[in-house]
């Protein structure tokens, strides 16, 4: 921090200043649930395009393509939650688990856990009379929140809730399943095939913007990796089905 922030600093309230600091953190948790739902809609497409091309390469039956495709989509979604569920609930476990050693030292060492946090602050920038003073009076109001965001990187107003969390995947894995379910199923004739790859196309290309925009990440060449990775995916799959359907017939 400059000699300026710091005045800025110091003619701030604490409180003002960690309201400024919550706003921040508020955000970058949001950017993290949207490029998790965008990338769990990737998912969806690629996973259930590369299905559906699959079968379709078998067989024209427009019953096959959608068992595969709805079966698909299904276990994509469920698999996709009990993983997110699983992880995030792990997640949690650790996060209560540090926060009660950290009740404990708090209970036991006051004194020695108020110099731990003023040198937190001080490692972040700040001068020695600011972080004092900051972790004094954040030690006032809530000593194992202002610990927990500091030193442990949590947010109390933000613990994990890994049924959100299955939620959020199990939706986006969903929505982006239906791109390439509608395309093959609704399209006539042998235009599916042209328009359900187009279609993926475009939705993995917005998906790559997005998530490397989300990321400040340059998106040429994110997005173009991205949309070959789905062409391969439907190209592979789909000769695996006409081989495996001129073997059956």
């Amino acid at each position: 921090m400059t000699p300026e922030e710091q005045k800025k600093a110091l003619g701030m309230s604490v409180a003002q200043w960690q309201q400024v600091e919550d706003a921040q953190r508020t955000t970058a948790t949001k950017l993290n649930w949207l490029r998790a739902g965008v990338l769990g809609a990737n998912d969806g497409i690629v996973s259930v395009a590369g299905l559906v091309m699959g079968v379709a390469g078998a067989t024209t039956a427009r019953s096959s393509i959608l068992v595969a495709g709805v079966a698909g989509l299904v276990s994509g979604a469920l698999s996709m939650a009990a993983g997110e569920y699983v992880s995030v609930s792990t997640q949690r476990d650790s996060e209560r688990a540090m926060l009660r050693k950290e009740s404990t030292e708090l209970a036991t060492d006051p004194g020695g856990e108020l110099a731990e946090l003023t040198g937190l602050y001080e490692q972040k920038g700040l001068s020695h009379e600011l972080a004092h003073r900051v972790a004094v009076e954040l030690t006032a109001h809530d000593a194992l929140a202002a610990h927990a965001e500091v030193e442990l990187g949590i947010d109390m107003d933000e613990i994990a809730n890994p049924w959100q969390a299955a939620g959020a995947s199990m939706v986006s894995f969903s929505v982006g399943a239906l791109v390439p379910l509608m395309f093959i199923l609704f399209v006539p004739g042998t235009l599916r095939y042209v328009a359900t790859v187009v279609a993926v196309g475009i939705a993995l290309a917005l998906t790559g913007i997005v998530s490397s925009r989300l990321g400040r990440s340059p998106s040429a060449a994110a997005t173009i990796r991205n949309v070959l990775g789905g062409f391969v995916a439907m190209a592979v799959t789909y000769g695996i089905g006409r081989l495996v359907g001129v073997g059956l017939g």
